[in-house]
């Protein structure tokens, strides 16, 4: 059983530290398993739980002091599960860990019986990925297809009628059908591809998660040519906004599939912005050449 020692100041706070991450993820795992619905899902969520209280009195024994858990964590946390789903949430947890093992090893050179909570750890990170098997992540690929077809199409086409049309409200209109229409037709393309693929997904399941998230992105890249009357300004702010929808949905995929966010980040950025700033041009070219004045 550990036993209290004389450690010093930088090892006491790395205890500390520690202590804290195992109390709040205590927290965090037993409000988690409260939500879900698989049992068995609860059930290990519970067991991680448990673990986590019994490597906090273990810290405890060796500090001889009570820390509360991080309230704004556990709110966080909370609020992601609720937002974006238990597989998207236990990942995000799961990138905490290498600092979370590399202050144990710090503390390993004083305190040989940490070896016992990393072991745990490691154990828990093979049980979190058991339980990945949401209907969110197994349509990713379908959310992907409908995100991205609407991002570098819906930009360029929204740049095109920028410098053809000028006016905003008419701009918004055609952007509205143009984005309506193309979302109804990605759906029915995903609908025929997923039935002659055999995936194990349900067509239908699938047409309708790529036809929404499309449909998603329309509404957020038109919004700007409703709310403001200068067609240009519109035009950045559609420019920002498909940025901001990248970044938030590449991060997304990156989290919950292990994959890098920068690379993929930057290839989809770039794709839309220069689809749209060929459509621009193209639009100039319309524009003189069938000599348009709105």
């Amino acid at each position: 059983m550990a036993k209290k020692k004389n450690f010093n100041k930088k090892i006491i706070k790395a205890l500390l530290k520690a202590q804290r991450k195992e109390i709040t993820e205590h927290c965090v795992y037993k409000h988690l398993a409260i939500k879900v619905k698989s049992e068995r899902t609860r059930e290990v969520l519970l067991m991680i739980a448990n673990d986590e209280q019994a490597h906090y009195n273990f810290l405890r024994k060796l500090t001889a002091r009570d820390v509360k858990p991080n309230r704004f964590r556990i709110l966080i946390y909370s609020f992601i599960a609720r937002a974006f789903g238990l597989t998207f949430t236990l990942k995000f947890m799961e990138r905490g860990e290498d600092i979370a093992q590399s202050t144990y090893k710090k503390i390993r050179m004083e305190v040989t019986e940490v070896d016992r909570i990393l072991k745990d750890e490691n154990w828990h990170e093979r049980k979190l990925l058991d339980l990945i098997d949401e209907e969110k992540l197994k349509y990713i690929s379908s959310i992907i297809l409908g995100l991205n077809d609407a991002l570098v199409e819906l930009t360029g086409v929204l740049a095109g009628l920028t410098l053809a049309l000028r006016n905003t409200k008419l701009i918004a209109v055609v952007g509205l059908i143009t984005g309506i229409a193309a979302a109804m037709s990605m759906a029915a393309s995903e609908y025929l591809s997923t039935k002659h693929e055999r995936s194990g997904k349900n067509p239908v399941v699938a047409s309708v998660y790529t036809g929404m998230a499309y449909i998603f992105t329309v509404i957020i890249l038109v919004l700007p040519f409703l709310l403001f009357s200068n067609a240009i300004t519109a035009l950045v702010c559609v420019l920002l906004a498909g940025i901001i929808v990248i970044a938030f949905f590449t991060f997304y995929v990156s989290v919950a599939r292990n994959m890098p966010f920068f690379k993929r980040f930057a290839e989809m950025a770039g794709l839309s912005v220069s689809i749209a700033l060929i459509n621009f041009f193209i639009g100039i070219f319309i524009r003189k050449a069938f000599h348009i004045d709105m």
